[in-house]
């Protein structure tokens, strides 16, 4: 799980898994887009109080606005793009 101490979503070891795969490169990238998206995901249903499954599009939505608001307000966020 990522905390406040972790920027990544996905580790240096995790990904040197992936890139060991025997997989293609595109589902190489799929397959880390899906790793980091479940973590982003574990993140907004701890933040929310929501279980995972339960998250709706909206809430995700409405997490990722107050994001935005924070980094704009305060200059930071969890996510770091």
């Amino acid at each position: 799980m990522l905390d406040a101490d972790h920027s990544s979503f996905l580790t240096p070891a995790e990904s040197a898994l992936v890139e060991q795969a025997q997989l293609d490169q595109s589902e190489k990238f799929l397959t880390r887009l899906t790793i980091s998206s479940l973590r982003l995901l574990m993140l907004i249903s701890a933040k929310t109080e929501v279980s995972l499954t339960d998250l709706t599009p909206e809430q995700i939505i409405t997490w990722f606005e107050q994001e935005a608001k924070a980094k704009q307000t305060h200059g930071e966020s969890v996510l770091k793009w």
